[in-house]
């Protein structure tokens, strides 16, 4: 029976053999996200912003790479013989064939078991609700004092004493000393809260500051006695605490949270220049205002004048004489006209009266017939022949007898 040739594995060289570790390192979850923990040696800050180390323990040791995108963002400075925890990525550099961690992220050593801590102590006070955001209270515009909780020989002191004279020379500072790092500093920062908050004219506004460090010296203000303590002080309370990468407890319990020292004297003050600047402009304000009601005023007073004016009694006064004289003279007219129709009317009521007058009658001719009884005769009919008669005439009368009655047809 005839026997196959035996596969032959792949001769590789040694760019395609590094060249497949790197992926499947690459490829690898647990190698693209990993933690390692050892001591730095070898420390190397070329002028490119790079960093290179060895990270190694008793037993191994591990090239490190830092880019310089990643190292600038690193809080403290690195050194020889220092524990770190760092973060990243295994990676194989192929021009050397070593593998080594790229590193995005690191801390000093133990900083993972107080970070865990930390999440606890969150998750504890949040439910208390001392984290809430109704609690919190409004800053002042203008404090007339601020009280300092801190260090009085840190640097955080000065950067606020000197932030606060520049910005606002005109508010009191009350300093409080205390430790703001080590185990005496929780009951120390919290004496020093309360001792403002009695003092016969208290601070407007608490700034609890201090400068930065690792997640380890700034626990005194992750300590739950420190964070209650904010929480219940009287007075609202500013923090700045560490760099503005920084964030403890004592932050998310006080009213506001500023970056750092500086920040937080900023927080708390306005800027004399600004006020200074916006009381002139309110001054050039209340100038233009104030011409500008003068002037509306001198208008009114002007309109005021000339209305008084028209109402003057002198003036109504002469008004008032000359509608009496049209008055009078209209009166006059209208009495003139009453007279002349009136005594119109006098004359055709004589004139009528006048040919109604028996007398005139009679001195047109005609003559009235009366019986010796005295009634007026109208028609022929009413007399009898043989009955005397008196003729009336417009001068004299006659004594008549009638003789004979002529009929009335």
């Amino acid at each position: 029976m005839r026997q196959l040739p035996l596969l032959t594995p792949p001769v590789l060289s040694v760019a395609d053999l590094t060249r497949y570790l790197r992926q499947l390192f690459e490829g690898d979850d647990v190698l693209a996200d990993v933690w390692v923990s050892g001591e730095i040696s070898n420390l190397s800050r070329p002028a490119s912003g790079h960093i290179y180390f060895t990270l190694k323990d008793a037993q191994a040791a591990l090239r490190c790479v830092i880019w310089k995108s990643a190292a600038l963002r690193l809080r403290q400075d690195l050194q020889n013989g220092q524990a770190i925890e760092a973060h990243g990525s295994i990676g194989i550099y192929e021009a050397g064939g070593n593998y080594q961690l790229y590193i995005d992220t690191l801390r000093p050593a133990g900083e993972g078991a107080l970070y865990q801590e930390f999440l606890r102590l969150k998750d504890q006070l949040e439910a208390e609700g001392l984290f809430d955001l109704e609690r919190k209270r409004p800053i002042p515009a203008a404090p007339q004092r601020i009280g300092l909780v801190t260090s009085p020989t840190g640097a955080a002191l000065q950067d606020m004493l000197n932030t606060l004279r520049r910005r606002y020379p005109l508010a009191q500072v009350i300093l409080a000393p205390c430790a703001v790092q080590g185990v005496e500093a929780p009951p120390e920062i919290v004496a020093a809260l309360q001792r403002l908050a009695a003092l016969p004219q208290p601070p407007d506004v608490i700034l609890a500051a201090r400068g930065g460090g690792s997640l380890e010296d700034l626990w005194a203000f992750n300590d739950a006695r420190v964070v209650r303590a904010i929480a219940a002080s009287p007075i609202p309370v500013i923090t700045g605490v560490g760099h503005e990468t920084d964030t403890t407890l004592a932050d998310y319990a006080a009213d506001l949270r500023a970056p750092t020292p500086t920040a937080a004297a900023v927080l708390a003050t306005p800027d004399v220049a600004d006020l200074a600047a916006d009381l002139r402009l309110l001054g050039r304000r209340l100038a233009e205002a104030a011409a500008g009601d003068l002037q509306i005023r001198r208008a009114t007073q002007t309109m005021l004048t000339h209305r008084l004016g028209r109402l003057s009694p002198a003036i109504r006064l002469r008004t008032d004489r000359q509608q009496v004289d049209m008055l009078s003279l209209r009166l006059g007219r209208a009495a003139a006209s009453y007279l002349q129709t009136r005594r119109a009317g006098q004359r055709a009521l004589g004139a009528r009266l006048a040919a109604l007058n028996p007398q005139a009658v009679l001195a047109r001719g005609y003559a009235i017939l009366t019986t010796s009884a005295g009634q007026i005769l109208r028609r022929a009919a009413e007399a009898a022949p043989g009955q005397h008669l008196t003729a009336r005439l417009s001068a004299g009368a006659l004594d008549l007898t009638v003789n004979h009655i002529v009929s009335e047809e």
